[in-house]
């Protein structure tokens, strides 16, 4: 573990908090390959270069939503990107390398 990480998002608690919040969505931010190699269950998978598409997948703004990457660089940018139109409870919860059950759908 490097300096930084002690500044990082803990995606474990982050998960914890997604599976104890009603109404959630965990948002997988990767590319569909990443995705599809393996993913956190019950995730949806919307690509950063395509978050401007989340009107469409999401409607209410109201919702939470619990997002993830690989690194948590990725992730941190659809949480600004979502603040900035408007979702109320985006929270970046970091990368997907640091959780410790990786399992696949």
């Amino acid at each position: 573990m490097g300096f930084f990480d002690f500044f990082r998002t803990n995606i474990n608690d982050g998960i914890k908090k997604y599976e104890n919040t009603p109404g959630a969505v965990l948002l997988d931010v990767r590319t569909p390959e990443e995705y599809g190699d393996y993913h956190i269950k019950g995730s949806v998978n919307l690509p950063l270069d395509k978050i401007s598409d989340v009107d469409s997948l999401i409607k209410d703004k109201t919702t939470p939503l619990f997002v993830y990457c690989y690194s948590g660089m990725r992730s941190g940018k659809a949480v600004s990107y979502l603040k900035k139109v408007g979702y109320k409870n985006a929270s970046d919860i970091g990368g997907i390398r640091n959780y410790r059950i990786k399992e696949a759908d």
